[in-house]
């Protein structure tokens, strides 16, 4: 793992911030350059899996596998830092995945409708006990496209709601929760969200298509959200990736780890002493 990554470690901040409002905004993590050779892969996946007889939206899971640049982010030196920061270093890559949002067709423009509220991890929602349940994971957005403007699909999340495990919903069904707001961000800006905030995605009522990536980082003990496609990757990965990529030297690695099962913690140790590693 790069020793630069050291400059960007989580901040009092934003920590505060993330307990408190459960997200927050990270730009300019990626470099024009990147974004757009990131952009070209995300193109091409796309031709190669969306549906042709759909309406031309994707959200397609087992990204990282996908190509050699994707692995990069896994570890990125201006984000990785903040999310064991706020995780600990018993942490994996549990989750990858690509949402793309063309424009809305403009004859459905006018319909109102409410947006697809959620927690993310499912059933754990409802089979952990616990008010409010646990963070257990948070996930890292990455944005190629520029969405400063509110109609561009935006990521709409309701502040605080991961302090509470539900919102109240209008009983009009075409409003949102009180308290909604669309998180506006430039491309190469990552967004950090706890995995209980209510979110959801807006409707793009741009001209543009927006494009972003998800990495969702949880404890070892948590089995992976999707198949993690990831094998071709670890004969030349350092030992900290390895880690993230779901490596273990057993069952009992996940829950009870050895020093070899979590080399991270031996790597923070190493650079910012004891008193940053917690039991």
């Amino acid at each position: 793992m790069d020793d630069g990554c050291l400059a960007h470690c989580l901040s009092e901040t934003e920590r505060a911030q993330f307990e408190r409002d459960g997200y927050f905004v990270l730009e300019d993590v990626l470099p024009s350059d990147l974004v757009e050779d990131l952009s070209e892969i995300v193109d091409r996946v796309y031709a190669e899996s969306v549906d042709p007889e759909g309406d031309g939206r994707l959200n397609l899971l087992d990204l990282i596998g996908r190509d050699d640049h994707l692995l990069e982010l896994i570890d990125w030196p201006w984000t990785f830092p903040k999310v064991w920061g706020i995780l600990g270093w018993n942490i994996q890559l549990y989750h990858s995945h690509l949402i793309v949002t063309p424009p809305e067709p403009t004859e459905t423009r006018d319909v109102q409708k409410r947006l697809g509220w959620h927690q993310d991890s499912g059933r754990l929602n409802m089979e952990l006990e616990g008010d409010p349940r646990p963070r257990v994971s948070l996930k890292v957005g990455f944005f190629l496209t520029d969405t400063t403007s509110a109609e561009r699909g935006n990521f709409h999340v309701v502040p605080g709601s991961h302090l509470t495990n539900s919102v109240t919903f209008p009983e009009d069904k075409t409003r949102d929760p009180e308290g909604t707001i669309p998180v506006q961000v430039p491309a190469g800006a990552a967004v950090f969200f706890d995995r209980r905030i209510w979110h959801a995605a807006g409707r793009n009522h741009s001209d543009i298509t927006r494009k972003v990536m998800f990495y969702g980082y949880s404890y070892r003990w948590l089995r992976p959200r999707d198949n993690m496609t990831v094998a071709h990757y670890m004969d030349r990965s350092d030992p900290v990736r390895r880690q993230l990529l779901g490596a273990a030297t057993g069952g009992m690695g996940y829950t009870s780890p050895s020093d070899e099962d979590v080399p991270l913690r031996d790597w923070i140790e190493a650079h910012l002493g004891k008193h940053a590693v917690a039991p």
